[in-house]
């Protein structure tokens, strides 16, 4: 059986490119150890490259940033069974203003919007902390003001079970299954975010309540898939983005985690209830794929 593994970053995206070829070299030695041949897009237009190897695919993932994965999932998903979030979700939490907005409207704690005095203003069309910068200045086009909030940068990798699409065939209700709350490097350089990494898993004194409110946070949004959800923890526990993608926290997860991610995202995209995860160890991670054992 084929998968695809549809990385855009590292034929199309070079200052993006380490994290996304250490993220899809994790999956694609997953799929193989389970015994799946994989295939990836070559040079040229992406979206033509995707409808052409998933014609002749069993599965397929997409691995893109949030401004551009809802259109390239859905030419995938048109086509071949995604072990991915769907088109809609994802144009949903590429939007990050309107997902703050629909979260505050059902009980979670996110960052409030601010038009004055020093605050974090990031691109409501963005990826990660690519132009976030903490500043006392107007937002530019397409930009917006949140305030600046202490506390521990942390993140929760999770997979949810199918929700919509295909929805008579695999949608079974089965909760979603976290994988590992994880810590993240950002520095904060000059007024800008910057993201290095991480390290998985952490025990933290607040895991229940911040497990509860990732779970929640899936099902508001109707995310599939693996989903990658950023909380700054503190005095409160705040949802400040949520990334219905593959994130950089997997290539740590992955090294600790007795299952294969390759198994849990299939069976997951079928509507199968996953077990817990077994992880042993903690690992230091980077966004060039470095692994460093804690």
């Amino acid at each position: 059986m084929k998968v695809l593994l549809a990385e855009y970053t590292t034929l199309h995206q070079p200052e993006l490119a380490s994290e996304g070829e250490a993220m899809v070299k994790t999956l694609k030695a997953s799929f193989e150890r389970l015994g799946y041949e994989v295939l990836s897009p070559e040079k040229g237009d992406f979206k033509r490259e995707i409808r052409r190897l998933a014609e002749v695919c069993d599965y397929g993932l997409v691995i893109a940033p949030d401004d551009l994965l809802a259109g390239f999932t859905h030419e995938m998903e048109c086509i071949v069974h995604s072990v991915g979030t769907n088109s809609t979700n994802a144009a949903l939490c590429a939007n990050k203003r309107l997902t703050a907005r629909l979260l505050s409207d059902h009980g979670i704690d996110v960052p409030r919007e601010v038009t004055s005095g020093t605050r974090v203003i990031k691109p409501i069309k963005g990826v990660g902390a690519k132009n976030v910068r903490i500043a006392d200045e107007e937002p530019g086009d397409g930009e917006f003001g949140q305030e600046y909030i202490e506390g521990d940068a942390i993140s929760v990798s999770i997979i949810a079970s199918r929700v919509v699409g295909e929805a008579c065939l695999w949608y079974s209700g089965a909760p979603p299954r976290i994988l590992a709350i994880n810590r993240q490097n950002v520095e904060i350089r000059d007024g800008k975010m910057l993201y290095h990494g991480g390290t998985t898993p952490i025990d933290h004194p607040r895991s229940e309540e911040i497990g509860a409110i990732a779970e929640k946070v899936v099902k508001i949004l109707g995310c599939q898939g693996y989903i990658g959800i950023d909380m700054i923890v503190g005095d409160r526990i705040v949802v400040v983005d949520v990334n219905p993608r593959i994130t950089t926290s997997l290539i740590g997860i992955a090294h600790v985690m007795e299952e294969e991610i390759g198994d849990l995202l299939i069976k997951a995209s079928e509507g199968l209830e996953l077990p817990p995860v077994h992880l042993k160890g903690t690992v230091s991670f980077d966004t060039n794929g470095g692994i460093y054992p804690e």
